[in-house]
């Protein structure tokens, strides 16, 4: 099955890791891994985790107050956010997800 991460969650992914590295050095790689790790999870086992609206579901980030929302389509895993977990839950909605 394709994997498809939108730019958007691309930055957000970006910008987190430059922040927690920022904090201390080598953290912020921690992170990105970590969320690479919950990439895998969702690849391997996409139906697992809990609808969050009709398409969209979410995976907790270990180690980290994150979570990658994604949609499971007909032939590919679409992430729409990495998102941090104590910021407007909503704000992903708004995106273009072409």
């Amino acid at each position: 099955m394709k994997f498809r991460i939108l730019s958007c969650a691309e930055q957000e992914l970006a910008e987190a890791a430059d922040y927690y590295n920022a904090q201390c050095p080598g953290l912020g790689y921690d992170m990105a891994a970590e969320v690479k790790k919950t990439f895998q999870r969702i690849i391997d086992f996409p139906t697992t985790w809990p609808l969050i609206s009709d398409r969209v579901r979410r995976c907790i980030v270990h180690r980290f107050p994150y979570g990658v929302l994604y949609q499971q389509r007909e032939e590919e895993i679409l992430v729409v956010a990495v998102m941090h977990m104590k910021r407007d839950p909503r704000s992903w909605q708004n995106r273009n997800w072409q």
